[in-house]
């Protein structure tokens, strides 16, 4: 049977999503399909320890994330060739699997608005730097009315590797921002200026 190693170096019992498998002198397992449109996740409950969603690849490798009830967690990595073999697992602290989600989370919210733009005529997505000396900088972002003057739509602010999605007007715009805008060429050039230069 496939094992990923929490946290604590125990090693944990990993999913065969073909079959329902009770743990070694526990309560069977329960198990669980999360659908989403191309994507496989079981999630397994892990009696006394916490509970694991296994992930399958369009390649067919096989990520387990194991989430325990005193709070540490793991990634484990199945072996493509021995699905019995966990072939690395690693712990993560809840900064780093916080870190983990949100650059996840900003490349899959960013191809999604690329995609969408590709598949709709005239609606671009850009990413722009916030200039060093825009007016804007420090001040909350509904100061711009970016989307009155332009016709523009800000749907997320990318901060340190970290993304913030749909940003409301009081979010305060810092140095180092790049601001994820969807709107036709025009209204992204005018974003752009706007951010530079004010509305003047």
């Amino acid at each position: 049977m496939p094992t990923a190693v929490g946290s604590t170096g125990r090693q944990l019992p990993a999913n065969n999503e073909a079959t329902t498998r009770g743990i070694p002198g526990g309560a069977p397992r329960k198990q669980g399909m999360i659908a989403d449109v191309g994507i496989r996740i079981a999630k397994v409950d892990l009696p006394g320890i916490g509970v694991r969603h296994d992930l399958v690849t369009e390649g067919g490798h096989r990520v387990s994330v194991v989430s325990q009830r005193n709070g540490d967690r793991s990634i484990g990595i199945i072996d493509d060739d021995d699905e019995d073999t966990c072939r690395a697992s690693i712990a993560l602290s809840d900064d780093e699997a916080a870190a983990l989600a949100d650059v996840l989370g900003a490349s899959v919210m960013l191809s999604r608005l690329t995609s969408l733009s590709d598949e709709t005529t005239g609606l671009y997505t850009e990413q722009i730097a916030l200039p060093t000396d825009s007016p804007y900088l420090n001040r909350p972002l509904g100061d711009t009315k970016a989307r009155t003057r332009t016709r523009c739509s800000i749907v997320a602010i990318m901060r340190d590797g970290t993304i913030i999605p749909s940003p409301t007007p009081t979010d305060v715009l810092r140095p180092g921002d790049l601001i994820v805008v969807v709107g036709t060429r025009e209204g992204l050039d005018g974003v752009e200026k706007l951010l530079a230069n004010g509305p003047g």
